[in-house]
Protein backbone atom coordinates (compact mmCIF):
# COMPACT_ATOMS: atom_id res chain seq x y z
CA UNK A 1 0.00 0.00 0.00
CA UNK A 2 1.45 3.33 -1.07
CA UNK A 3 2.18 5.99 1.56
CA UNK A 4 1.07 9.61 1.19
CA UNK A 5 2.37 12.38 3.43
CA UNK A 6 -0.01 14.92 4.99
CA UNK A 7 0.83 18.22 6.66
CA UNK A 8 0.52 19.20 10.30
CA UNK A 9 -2.96 20.74 9.88
CA UNK A 10 -4.30 17.51 8.42
CA UNK A 11 -2.51 15.47 11.09
CA UNK A 12 -4.33 17.51 13.70
CA UNK A 13 -7.70 16.96 12.01
CA UNK A 14 -7.06 13.22 11.70
CA UNK A 15 -6.04 13.04 15.37
CA UNK A 16 -9.38 14.71 16.19
CA UNK A 17 -11.12 11.95 14.25
CA UNK A 18 -12.14 13.86 11.14
CA UNK A 19 -12.61 11.52 8.14
CA UNK A 20 -11.54 13.89 5.34
CA UNK A 21 -8.26 15.02 3.84
CA UNK A 22 -8.78 18.33 2.04
CA UNK A 23 -6.50 19.28 -0.85
CA UNK A 24 -3.60 21.51 0.21
CA UNK A 25 0.06 22.15 -0.67
CA UNK A 26 1.05 18.73 0.69
CA UNK A 27 -1.52 16.76 -1.27
CA UNK A 28 -0.53 18.63 -4.43
CA UNK A 29 2.81 16.81 -4.19
CA UNK A 30 1.14 13.39 -4.20
CA UNK A 31 1.77 11.38 -7.36
CA UNK A 32 1.17 7.94 -8.81
CA UNK A 33 -2.26 7.27 -7.37
CA UNK A 34 -5.65 6.81 -9.00
CA UNK A 35 -9.21 7.27 -7.77
CA UNK A 36 -10.16 4.24 -5.69
CA UNK A 37 -6.66 3.33 -4.55
CA UNK A 38 -6.37 2.33 -0.91
CA UNK A 39 -3.55 4.38 0.60
CA UNK A 40 -1.74 4.83 3.89
CA UNK A 41 -1.68 8.34 5.33
CA UNK A 42 1.51 9.24 7.21
CA UNK A 43 2.94 12.37 8.81
CA UNK A 44 6.21 14.02 7.84
CA UNK A 45 8.08 11.56 10.09
CA UNK A 46 6.46 8.62 8.24
CA UNK A 47 4.35 7.75 11.30
CA UNK A 48 1.20 5.91 10.23
CA UNK A 49 -2.09 7.77 10.71
CA UNK A 50 -4.88 5.99 8.80
CA UNK A 51 -5.98 3.97 5.80
CA UNK A 52 -7.92 6.03 3.27
CA UNK A 53 -9.59 5.93 -0.13
CA UNK A 54 -7.87 8.16 -2.68
CA UNK A 55 -9.66 10.57 -5.04
CA UNK A 56 -6.90 12.90 -6.34
CA UNK A 57 -9.13 15.00 -8.61
CA UNK A 58 -11.61 15.90 -5.85
CA UNK A 59 -11.44 18.66 -3.23
CA UNK A 60 -11.64 15.86 -0.66
CA UNK A 61 -8.58 14.01 -1.91
CA UNK A 62 -8.85 11.14 0.58
CA UNK A 63 -11.54 9.68 2.86
CA UNK A 64 -10.53 7.75 5.95
CA UNK A 65 -11.86 4.18 6.13
CA UNK A 66 -9.92 2.92 9.15
CA UNK A 67 -7.29 3.93 11.67
CA UNK A 68 -5.83 0.44 11.33
CA UNK A 69 -4.48 -1.47 8.30
CA UNK A 70 -7.26 -3.09 6.22
CA UNK A 71 -8.28 -4.40 2.82
CA UNK A 72 -11.33 -3.06 1.00
CA UNK A 73 -12.76 -6.41 -0.04
CA UNK A 74 -16.11 -8.19 0.05
CA UNK A 75 -15.63 -9.28 3.67
CA UNK A 76 -14.84 -5.79 4.97
CA UNK A 77 -17.61 -4.12 2.96
CA UNK A 78 -20.15 -6.78 3.94
CA UNK A 79 -19.33 -6.25 7.60
CA UNK A 80 -19.87 -2.48 7.25
CA UNK A 81 -23.26 -3.01 5.60
CA UNK A 82 -24.20 -5.47 8.35
CA UNK A 83 -23.19 -2.95 11.04
CA UNK A 84 -25.32 -0.24 9.42
CA UNK A 85 -28.36 -2.51 9.27
CA UNK A 86 -27.88 -3.56 12.90
CA UNK A 87 -27.83 0.08 14.04
CA UNK A 88 -31.18 0.68 12.35
CA UNK A 89 -32.69 -2.49 13.75
CA UNK A 90 -31.68 -1.51 17.27
CA UNK A 91 -32.15 2.26 17.34
CA UNK A 92 -34.47 3.49 14.57
CA UNK A 93 -38.26 3.52 14.94
CA UNK A 94 -39.65 2.44 11.57
CA UNK A 95 -43.22 1.42 12.31
CA UNK A 96 -45.36 1.73 9.16
CA UNK A 97 -42.31 3.07 7.32
CA UNK A 98 -40.37 1.54 4.41
CA UNK A 99 -38.56 4.64 3.12
CA UNK A 100 -35.44 5.59 5.07
CA UNK A 101 -31.63 5.72 4.97
CA UNK A 102 -29.75 2.43 5.23
CA UNK A 103 -26.18 3.74 5.01
CA UNK A 104 -25.25 7.31 5.86
CA UNK A 105 -21.69 7.77 4.64
CA UNK A 106 -19.32 8.91 7.38
CA UNK A 107 -21.89 8.03 10.04
CA UNK A 108 -21.68 4.35 9.06
CA UNK A 109 -17.94 4.24 8.39
CA UNK A 110 -18.37 4.49 4.60
CA UNK A 111 -17.47 8.11 3.80
CA UNK A 112 -18.73 9.36 0.44
CA UNK A 113 -21.41 6.69 0.10
CA UNK A 114 -25.13 6.55 0.95
CA UNK A 115 -27.87 3.97 0.43
CA UNK A 116 -31.60 4.74 0.78
CA UNK A 117 -34.45 2.27 0.91
CA UNK A 118 -37.68 2.88 -1.00
CA UNK A 119 -39.90 -0.12 -0.32
CA UNK A 120 -38.38 -3.12 -2.11
CA UNK A 121 -35.85 -0.95 -3.96
CA UNK A 122 -32.54 0.65 -3.01
CA UNK A 123 -30.90 3.87 -4.18
CA UNK A 124 -27.10 4.08 -3.97
CA UNK A 125 -25.23 7.38 -4.22
CA UNK A 126 -21.47 7.57 -4.65
CA UNK A 127 -20.27 11.09 -3.86
CA UNK A 128 -16.73 10.21 -4.95
CA UNK A 129 -15.43 8.49 -8.07
CA UNK A 130 -13.17 6.55 -5.70
CA UNK A 131 -16.10 4.25 -4.94
CA UNK A 132 -16.82 3.39 -8.59
CA UNK A 133 -14.52 0.37 -8.72
CA UNK A 134 -16.18 -1.07 -5.58
CA UNK A 135 -19.77 -0.71 -6.78
CA UNK A 136 -20.10 -4.40 -7.69
CA UNK A 137 -18.91 -5.44 -4.22
CA UNK A 138 -21.41 -3.06 -2.64
CA UNK A 139 -24.27 -4.37 -4.77
CA UNK A 140 -23.30 -7.92 -3.81
CA UNK A 141 -23.38 -7.07 -0.09
CA UNK A 142 -26.73 -5.28 -0.39
CA UNK A 143 -28.27 -8.15 -2.34
CA UNK A 144 -27.06 -10.75 0.15
CA UNK A 145 -28.32 -8.93 3.22
CA UNK A 146 -31.48 -7.22 1.95
CA UNK A 147 -32.78 -9.16 -1.09
CA UNK A 148 -34.11 -6.05 -2.91
CA UNK A 149 -36.13 -6.27 -6.11
CA UNK A 150 -33.91 -3.66 -7.77
CA UNK A 151 -30.99 -1.33 -7.02
CA UNK A 152 -30.56 2.13 -8.56
CA UNK A 153 -27.55 4.42 -8.51
CA UNK A 154 -28.01 8.16 -8.27
CA UNK A 155 -25.59 9.81 -10.68
CA UNK A 156 -23.15 12.52 -9.72
CA UNK A 157 -23.76 15.97 -11.29
CA UNK A 158 -20.87 15.65 -13.74
CA UNK A 159 -22.18 12.27 -14.92
CA UNK A 160 -25.65 13.73 -15.37
CA UNK A 161 -24.33 16.61 -17.47
CA UNK A 162 -22.40 14.19 -19.66
CA UNK A 163 -25.47 12.04 -20.29
CA UNK A 164 -27.70 15.06 -20.95
CA UNK A 165 -25.21 16.29 -23.55
CA UNK A 166 -25.56 12.97 -25.36
CA UNK A 167 -29.30 12.37 -25.35
CA UNK A 168 -30.82 15.60 -23.98
CA UNK A 169 -32.91 13.57 -21.53
CA UNK A 170 -32.75 14.02 -17.79
CA UNK A 171 -30.77 11.04 -16.56
CA UNK A 172 -30.42 11.40 -12.80
CA UNK A 173 -30.18 7.71 -11.97
CA UNK A 174 -29.61 4.31 -13.52
CA UNK A 175 -30.76 0.80 -12.72
CA UNK A 176 -27.67 -1.13 -11.57
CA UNK A 177 -29.25 -4.46 -10.78
CA UNK A 178 -32.60 -6.23 -10.76
CA UNK A 179 -36.01 -5.10 -11.96
CA UNK A 180 -37.05 -1.52 -12.64
CA UNK A 181 -39.36 0.11 -10.11
CA UNK A 182 -42.89 1.09 -11.13
CA UNK A 183 -43.47 4.76 -11.93
CA UNK A 184 -44.62 6.09 -9.62
CA UNK A 185 -43.51 3.83 -6.80
CA UNK A 186 -45.65 4.18 -3.65
CA UNK A 187 -43.75 3.99 -0.35
CA UNK A 188 -44.88 4.38 3.24
CA UNK A 189 -43.77 6.80 5.94
CA UNK A 190 -45.40 7.02 9.37
CA UNK A 191 -48.39 5.14 8.01
CA UNK A 192 -48.90 7.55 5.08
CA UNK A 193 -48.35 6.77 1.40
CA UNK A 194 -46.15 8.84 -0.91
CA UNK A 195 -45.25 8.59 -4.58
CA UNK A 196 -41.58 8.53 -5.55
CA UNK A 197 -39.80 8.22 -8.89
CA UNK A 198 -36.44 6.48 -8.68
CA UNK A 199 -35.56 7.40 -12.25
CA UNK A 200 -35.42 11.04 -11.25
CA UNK A 201 -32.82 10.27 -8.60
CA UNK A 202 -31.91 13.92 -8.02
CA UNK A 203 -35.19 14.45 -6.13
CA UNK A 204 -37.12 11.21 -5.82
CA UNK A 205 -40.09 13.04 -4.28
CA UNK A 206 -39.58 12.34 -0.58
CA UNK A 207 -36.86 13.55 1.78
CA UNK A 208 -36.66 10.93 4.52
CA UNK A 209 -34.43 13.05 6.76
CA UNK A 210 -37.61 14.95 7.76
CA UNK A 211 -39.53 11.79 8.72
CA UNK A 212 -39.48 12.27 12.49
CA UNK A 213 -40.13 15.99 12.15
CA UNK A 214 -43.22 15.23 10.07
CA UNK A 215 -44.40 12.82 12.75
CA UNK A 216 -44.02 15.55 15.38
CA UNK A 217 -45.74 18.01 13.04
CA UNK A 218 -48.82 15.80 12.86
CA UNK A 219 -49.32 16.15 16.61
CA UNK A 220 -49.40 19.94 16.28
CA UNK A 221 -51.55 20.38 13.17
CA UNK A 222 -54.96 19.07 14.24
CA UNK A 223 -57.67 21.70 13.74
CA UNK A 224 -55.15 24.31 12.53
CA UNK A 225 -54.91 26.47 9.41
CA UNK A 226 -51.55 25.48 7.93
CA UNK A 227 -49.43 27.28 5.32
CA UNK A 228 -46.63 25.17 3.79
CA UNK A 229 -44.15 27.20 1.74
CA UNK A 230 -41.76 25.57 -0.75
CA UNK A 231 -44.12 22.62 -0.41
CA UNK A 232 -42.36 20.40 -2.97
CA UNK A 233 -44.45 17.21 -3.33
CA UNK A 234 -46.45 17.98 -0.21
CA UNK A 235 -45.15 15.52 2.38
CA UNK A 236 -45.65 17.99 5.25
CA UNK A 237 -48.98 19.06 3.77
CA UNK A 238 -50.23 15.47 3.63
CA UNK A 239 -49.08 14.91 7.21
CA UNK A 240 -50.99 17.98 8.38
CA UNK A 241 -54.17 17.07 6.51
CA UNK A 242 -54.03 13.46 7.70
CA UNK A 243 -53.71 14.72 11.27
CA UNK A 244 -56.92 16.74 10.92
CA UNK A 245 -55.74 20.23 9.98
CA UNK A 246 -58.70 22.51 9.21
CA UNK A 247 -57.13 23.64 5.94
CA UNK A 248 -53.70 23.21 4.36
CA UNK A 249 -52.36 25.73 1.84
CA UNK A 250 -49.36 24.51 -0.16
CA UNK A 251 -47.25 26.94 -2.18
CA UNK A 252 -44.52 26.01 -4.66
CA UNK A 253 -43.20 27.48 -7.88
CA UNK A 254 -43.38 24.09 -9.63
CA UNK A 255 -46.74 22.95 -11.03
CA UNK A 256 -45.26 19.45 -11.45
CA UNK A 257 -44.44 19.16 -7.76
CA UNK A 258 -47.82 20.50 -6.66
CA UNK A 259 -49.60 18.09 -8.99
CA UNK A 260 -47.74 15.28 -7.25
CA UNK A 261 -48.66 16.83 -3.90
CA UNK A 262 -52.34 16.69 -4.87
CA UNK A 263 -51.91 13.06 -5.91
CA UNK A 264 -50.28 12.30 -2.57
CA UNK A 265 -53.38 13.70 -0.87
CA UNK A 266 -55.61 11.49 -3.01
CA UNK A 267 -53.73 8.22 -2.44
CA UNK A 268 -54.13 8.82 1.30
CA UNK A 269 -57.89 9.23 0.81
CA UNK A 270 -57.74 12.94 1.59
CA UNK A 271 -59.79 15.07 -0.78
CA UNK A 272 -57.33 17.60 -2.27
CA UNK A 273 -60.25 19.89 -3.22
CA UNK A 274 -60.78 20.66 0.45
CA UNK A 275 -57.31 22.14 0.58
CA UNK A 276 -55.40 24.76 -1.41
CA UNK A 277 -52.53 24.41 -3.87
CA UNK A 278 -50.92 27.61 -5.17
CA UNK A 279 -48.38 27.56 -7.98
CA UNK A 280 -46.25 30.68 -7.70
CA UNK A 281 -43.19 32.43 -6.33
CA UNK A 282 -43.31 32.20 -2.54
CA UNK A 283 -42.49 35.86 -1.86
CA UNK A 284 -45.04 37.10 -4.42
CA UNK A 285 -47.70 34.90 -2.85
CA UNK A 286 -46.83 36.08 0.65
CA UNK A 287 -47.35 39.68 -0.50
CA UNK A 288 -50.75 38.77 -1.99
CA UNK A 289 -51.79 36.98 1.18
CA UNK A 290 -50.87 39.98 3.31
CA UNK A 291 -52.91 42.25 1.04
CA UNK A 292 -55.90 39.94 1.45
CA UNK A 293 -55.49 39.87 5.23
CA UNK A 294 -55.07 36.10 5.42
CA UNK A 295 -54.03 34.46 8.70
CA UNK A 296 -52.69 31.05 9.67
CA UNK A 297 -52.13 29.10 12.88
CA UNK A 298 -49.01 27.32 11.62
CA UNK A 299 -46.59 28.44 8.91
CA UNK A 300 -43.86 26.07 7.78
CA UNK A 301 -41.02 26.65 5.36
CA UNK A 302 -38.29 24.24 4.27
CA UNK A 303 -36.74 25.91 1.22
CA UNK A 304 -33.95 24.59 -1.00
CA UNK A 305 -30.53 25.94 -0.03
CA UNK A 306 -30.56 28.01 -3.22
CA UNK A 307 -33.13 28.62 -5.93
CA UNK A 308 -33.89 31.15 -8.62
CA UNK A 309 -37.24 32.03 -10.20
CA UNK A 310 -38.21 34.75 -12.66
CA UNK A 311 -39.33 36.99 -9.82
CA UNK A 312 -36.84 36.30 -7.04
CA UNK A 313 -33.70 34.57 -5.90
CA UNK A 314 -33.47 32.70 -2.61
CA UNK A 315 -30.44 31.63 -0.61
CA UNK A 316 -30.60 30.13 2.90
CA UNK A 317 -27.69 32.28 3.99
CA UNK A 318 -29.22 35.75 4.27
CA UNK A 319 -32.60 34.75 2.84
CA UNK A 320 -34.10 33.09 5.91
CA UNK A 321 -34.51 36.38 7.75
CA UNK A 322 -36.58 37.75 4.86
CA UNK A 323 -38.82 34.68 4.96
CA UNK A 324 -39.37 35.17 8.68
CA UNK A 325 -40.13 38.87 8.25
CA UNK A 326 -42.67 38.23 5.49
CA UNK A 327 -44.42 35.26 7.12
CA UNK A 328 -44.86 36.61 10.66
CA UNK A 329 -47.55 39.17 9.68
CA UNK A 330 -49.63 36.22 8.41
CA UNK A 331 -49.23 34.22 11.63
CA UNK A 332 -51.73 34.49 14.46
CA UNK A 333 -50.44 35.53 17.88
CA UNK A 334 -49.47 32.32 19.66
CA UNK A 335 -49.15 30.55 16.31
CA UNK A 336 -46.23 28.34 15.32
CA UNK A 337 -43.50 29.26 12.87
CA UNK A 338 -41.76 26.05 11.80
CA UNK A 339 -38.56 26.72 9.89
CA UNK A 340 -36.04 24.30 8.45
CA UNK A 341 -32.85 24.27 6.39
CA UNK A 342 -30.54 21.56 5.07
CA UNK A 343 -27.73 23.99 4.18
CA UNK A 344 -24.59 22.22 5.40
CA UNK A 345 -22.54 25.41 5.77
CA UNK A 346 -25.07 27.10 8.08
CA UNK A 347 -24.92 25.75 11.65
CA UNK A 348 -27.74 25.98 14.18
CA UNK A 349 -26.34 29.04 15.96
CA UNK A 350 -26.07 30.96 12.68
CA UNK A 351 -29.53 29.80 11.63
CA UNK A 352 -31.08 31.07 14.87
CA UNK A 353 -29.49 34.47 14.21
CA UNK A 354 -31.32 34.54 10.86
CA UNK A 355 -34.61 33.88 12.66
CA UNK A 356 -33.80 36.64 15.13
CA UNK A 357 -33.05 39.15 12.38
CA UNK A 358 -36.34 38.43 10.66
CA UNK A 359 -38.37 38.77 13.86
CA UNK A 360 -36.69 42.07 14.75
CA UNK A 361 -37.37 43.48 11.27
CA UNK A 362 -41.13 43.31 11.87
CA UNK A 363 -41.05 43.94 15.62
CA UNK A 364 -42.29 40.51 16.64
CA UNK A 365 -41.20 38.24 19.46
CA UNK A 366 -40.33 34.63 18.60
CA UNK A 367 -39.82 32.05 21.34
CA UNK A 368 -38.16 28.82 20.27
CA UNK A 369 -39.79 25.76 21.83
CA UNK A 370 -38.09 22.98 19.84
CA UNK A 371 -34.88 22.48 17.90
CA UNK A 372 -34.21 19.27 15.99
CA UNK A 373 -32.33 17.73 13.10
CA UNK A 374 -32.08 14.53 11.12
CA UNK A 375 -33.42 11.22 12.53
CA UNK A 376 -31.56 8.18 13.86
CA UNK A 377 -31.04 6.60 10.43
CA UNK A 378 -28.78 9.57 9.60
CA UNK A 379 -26.06 8.95 12.23
CA UNK A 380 -23.07 11.27 12.37
CA UNK A 381 -19.71 10.95 14.14
CA UNK A 382 -19.13 13.54 16.85
CA UNK A 383 -15.81 14.17 15.10
CA UNK A 384 -17.57 15.20 11.88
CA UNK A 385 -19.66 18.36 12.49
CA UNK A 386 -20.28 18.77 8.74
CA UNK A 387 -22.58 15.79 8.94
CA UNK A 388 -25.02 17.63 11.22
CA UNK A 389 -26.69 19.59 8.46
CA UNK A 390 -30.46 19.65 9.14
CA UNK A 391 -31.95 22.45 11.22
CA UNK A 392 -35.61 22.22 12.24
CA UNK A 393 -36.89 24.92 14.60
CA UNK A 394 -40.36 25.48 16.07
CA UNK A 395 -41.05 28.95 17.42
CA UNK A 396 -44.11 30.61 18.97
CA UNK A 397 -45.12 34.09 17.86
CA UNK A 398 -45.43 36.39 20.87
Amino acid sequence: MKKFIVGSDTVRMLELGHPWVIADRFTKQWSGGQAGDLIELVDEKSERLATALLDPADRIVARVLSRAPMQLDATWLGRKVCDALRLRDQHVQLQETNAYRLINGEGDGLPGLTVDRYGDYLMVQLYSSAWDRYLKLLLQALRQQLQPVGIYRKLRPQETRRLEAKNKDKAYSELCWGDAAPVPLVVQENGLDFQVDLREGLNTGLFSDQRCNRQDFMQRAQGKRVLNLFAFTGAFSVAAAAAGARQVTSVDVSPTYLKQASENFAINRINPKRHEFIVGDVFAELTRMQQKGRRFDIILFDPPSFSTTRKSRFSTHGGTNRLVAETLPLLEKGGLLISSSNHQKVDMATYLKELRRGALQVGNELRTIYRGGQPEDFPCPVTFPEGIYLKYVISVKG
